[in-house]
């Protein structure tokens, strides 16, 4: 397990054996301050630990103080191209910021924003993404490797550097799984700095979460990243959803309700999905750990689910419901769903 060091992200701790943290960014209009506040107080309930918004201009830097005193996590500035902005969301109070290394322009301006954040004690994301490296590394490249992306983190790593700023994470992220895996692999087998991972860019729906989940998983499971997004197109909150199933599948979580279903066959006589489904919607804001197993048949039921903290199988007229492999009681298909719900609550009230 690579043991990065301590950075502090508001009251967040990052690295140094901390817990893995999950974030997000607002897909909000930043100036529009009751919208994105009301999202990140979505994200919140979510699991969200830390939250990034865009400051593309002035307007939106001067959000950024009313945004932070009605939220409750750390909030993380995202500046591209102009370095004025940065210092503008310094002296309204952000807890991080994240600048790109291939638009932030020449070093003095990393340098300006850098001298400022000490002084301020907030740190600085270096976020490199292969889509927007320096032109003095990529030059006359058609395609971005690991090799320039590291590049770009270094470059930037060094003027912090001399200037004995430390408060530093570092991202690589690319829309290309296996050069995500690969630059962060580089950066964590030379440095200590904390990471934050995500497959950038992943696009919408399976695709995104695919993407997703293998570039980040595999590194988590090499033990790199001390943070992660899934970054996907839609609602945020979906981010955080996808990021907590991988964090609860990699064993680096345990909370919530997990729901074991088979995918259904020909034997299927119960509606596997429908209530798979109401129970994941009636319980998704439980913190308790619990595992429910909803299988279509005998051949995968109690045998197969016996690990399940409650589970349920049937046919289209009875319904068995059992607890770690023991069945404890049959019930009509009808009331099923009804009755494992108070099943589900009962374990959660007094195991």
């Amino acid at each position: 397990m690579r043991k990065s060091r301590v950075v502090n992200i508001g009251n967040v701790i990052l690295g140094g054996g901390a817990p893995l943290r999950i974030q997000s960014m607002t897909n909000t209009k930043t100036t529009d301050v009751r919208a994105t506040v009301d999202q990140i107080l979505q994200l919140e309930e979510a699991g969200c630990e830390i939250v990034r918004v865009a400051v593309p201009d002035e307007a939106s830097a001067s959000a950024i103080s009313d945004i932070k005193k009605a939220i409750h996590i750390p909030l993380v500035a995202d500046i591209h191209f102009d370095y004025r902005l940065a210092l503008q969301c310094l002296e309204a109070g952000v807890d991080k910021l994240r600048i790109n290394p291939g638009n932030i322009g020449a070093a003095w301006k990393v340098k300006e924003v850098a001298l400022s954040a000490k002084d301020k004690g907030i740190p600085i994301r270096i976020g490199v993404n292969s889509g927007s490296l320096p032109r003095k590394i990529i030059k006359d490249h058609e395609h971005p490797t690991a090799a320039m992306m590291l590049a770009a983190a270094e470059k930037e790593v060094e003027i912090l550097d001399s200037l004995n700023f430390s408060d530093i994470v570092v991202s690589l992220k690319s829309s290309e799984v296996n050069l995500t895996i690969d630059a962060n692999r580089k950066f964590a087998s030379e440095y200590d700095y904390p990471i934050h991972l995500g497959v950038t860019e992943a696009g919408f729906g399976i695709p995104a979460i695919v993407k997703s989940v293998l570039g980040i998983g595999v590194l988590l499971e090499e033990g790199i990243g001390d943070t992660f997004r899934v970054s996907m197109t839609g609602d945020p909150v979906e981010e955080i959803r996808v990021g907590k199933e991988l964090m609860k599948a990699l064993g680096k979580i345990e909370e919530g309700i997990t729901i074991i279903s088979c995918p259904t066959c020909a034997r299927a006589e119960f509606p596997v999905l429908e209530v798979a489904r109401e129970l994941e919607r009636r319980f998704s804001k439980v913190q308790k750990p619990i595992t429910v197993a909803v299988m279509g048949c005998v051949v995968n039921g109690p045998g197969e689910a016996r690990g399940a903290d409650i589970g349920v199988t049937g046919s289209n007229q009875q319904a068995v419901i059992f607890r770690r492999g023991i069945i404890v009681e049959k019930t009509s298909i009808n009331d099923i769903i009804d009755r494992l719900g108070q099943l589900v609550e009962a374990y959660i009230e007094n195991e």
